[in-house]
């Protein structure tokens, strides 16, 4: 009976692990392009914040040429 039991639970494994290696491959697939996705919305936002510093400190020049009576140019 231990036999027949232990050969069952085999089996019961072996279906198992084939039902969880699919799950486990897409996981991955998905583990892999969340990845990709985060660092790709980082590099965006620190292109954005250098944008925004470079804009301000545009901004901040023009302000100080036209204080000093300076003609303004784009």
């Amino acid at each position: 009976m231990t036999e027949n039991r232990s050969d069952a639970r085999g089996r019961a494994e072996l279906v198992f692990s084939k039902l969880q290696a699919p799950s486990s491959a897409r996981d991955r697939a998905f583990d892999e392009i969340n990845a990709i996705r985060a660092a790709g919305a980082e590099k965006t936002q620190r292109l954005r914040e250098a944008r925004l510093a470079k804009e301000l400190q545009d901004k901040e020049a023009l302000k100080g040429r036209s204080a000093a009576g300076l003609p303004e140019t784009s």
